[in-house]
């Protein structure tokens, strides 16, 4: 149950980036979209993003974790080419700073919908 709520939270954050953001759009089948792109987007992040921020490292600490920013917009469009490319689902993303304010959006929107570890706390 909780990885359908999470999933569901990716979509709602998906739609949100895409309303707002200009550079995003998409076409088609819209919900069906937004479910494959939250798919492909967990698992990159899943897999994907804490090889390149174990290689990165260095990098992130130069920067004051400003580097982390970039991966999560190079993840975004990544999801955004392997969506596209690999399942036919028009999630675009224009450019990499619609992919950074996407993927900004995106970490805030799941952030506020996904308050389980904090009711899980306050219960304990």
């Amino acid at each position: 149950m909780n990885l359908l709520k999470r999933w569901l939270v990716f979509m709602l954050a998906l739609f949100v980036a895409a309303w707002l953001i200009e550079g995003i759009r998409v076409e088609n089948d819209g919900w069906v979209v937004y479910a494959i792109m939250a798919a492909i987007l967990a698992l990159l992040n899943a897999i994907l993003l804490p090889i390149l921020k174990t290689l990165s490292c260095g990098l992130i600490v130069l920067t004051l974790g400003l580097f982390s920013l970039i991966l999560n917009a190079a993840m975004f469009m990544l999801s955004s080419y392997l969506a596209q490319n690999w399942f036919s689902a028009a999630y675009i993303v224009d450019d990499f700073w619609a992919a950074l304010w996407g993927s900004l959006i995106v970490s805030v929107v799941s952030m506020l919908f996904s308050s389980d570890k904090k009711k899980k706390r306050e219960n304990d």
